[in-house]
C-alpha cells in the first residue's frame, strides 16, 4: 500500500495588481512600502484587525507540518552568514514545525523555541521539498514565500493547491507574484469575499 503524501500549498496574501510585498524593503518595513506604517500593516491587516471574520483562512495558514521559505523572506541578510540573524520572528517564531529556508550558503540548523527548527538548504527548491516532505511524513508542505520562491515552484510544477488572499489596494511595484512563471492551468476550488480581503483557493493542473 502506498503511503500518502501530503499536498504542496503555496498560501500568500497579494495586492489586486499581483504583489506580495511593497518596493523599499528594509529590515524595518520587510513588506516594504504597502501604504501602512509598519509590518505590512495594509497587506496583513485582515489577520489581525479582522482575525475572526476570517478564522478559517488563519487556521488554514497554520495547517501544515513543514515550511519552506526563501532566504529574502527568513530575514535582510545578504551573502556569508557574518550576522547572526534568526528570522523576522522573534525567539518563538509561529511556525512550530521545520522550516527550510533556501540559501547560496551553507548554515548549520537552527532551533528555536516552541518546535521551530530552520534548515539551510543549498542545493534547490527540489531538495528543500524532499526534505520538507520527509520532516512532514504524510502531513502537508506549505511554501509560504517570498514571490521569487513561490514563482519557482510554480514554474517547476511542484505546487499542488494556491491559496491567494487579495487584498483591494494597488501597489504599482514591489515583489510580483506570477513573474516569469509560464501559463497556468488552474481550477477554482474555492473563494469567499470578506470585508477587506477575498479568499482564493485554485488546484494547479498537469
Amino acid at each position: 500500500m502506498t503511503a500518502r503524501m501530503g499536498r504542496v500549498i503555496c498560501n500568500i496574501t497579494i495586492s489586486a495588481d499581483g504583489y506580495v510585498a511593497g518596493a523599499g524593503q528594509t529590515e524595518e518595513r520587510p513588506f516594504g512600502n504597502d501604504g501602512g506604517d509598519g509590518f505590512g500593516d495594509k497587506l496583513h491587516a485582515w489577520m489581525f484587525d479582522t482575525p475572526e471574520e476570517n478564522r478559517a483562512e488563519v487556521d488554514e495558514l497554520a495547517a501544515y507540518q513543514a515550511v519552506i521559505m526563501g532566504r529574502n523572506m527568513f530575514g535582510p541578510v545578504r551573502g556569508a552568514w557574518d550576522r547572526q540573524w534568526n528570522g523576522w520572528w522573534g525567539d518563538d517564531p509561529v511556525f512550530h514545525a521545520p522550516v527550510f529556508v533556501l540559501t547560496h550558503h551553507a548554515r548549520e540548523p537552527q532551533p528555536m523555541a516552541g518546535g521551530t527548527t530552520y534548515h539551510f538548504v543549498t542545493d534547490g527548491i527540489e531538495s528543500a521539498l524532499n526534505q520538507a516532505r520527509a520532516a512532514a511524513g504524510d502531513g502537508d508542505v506549505s511554501v509560504l514565500g517570498g514571490a521569487a520562491t513561490i514563482n519557482q515552484y510554480l514554474a517547476a510544477g511542484l505546487v499542488d493547491e494556491l491559496r491567494l488572499h487579495v487584498v483591494p489596494l494597488t501597489l504599482g511595484s514591489g515583489a510580483r507574484l506570477f513573474e516569469d512563471v509560464p501559463p497556468l492551468r488552474l481550477e477554482q476550488v474555492k473563494s469567499r469575499p470578506a470585508s477587506s480581503v477575498t479568499h482564493v483557493t485554485y488546484r494547479l493542473l498537469p
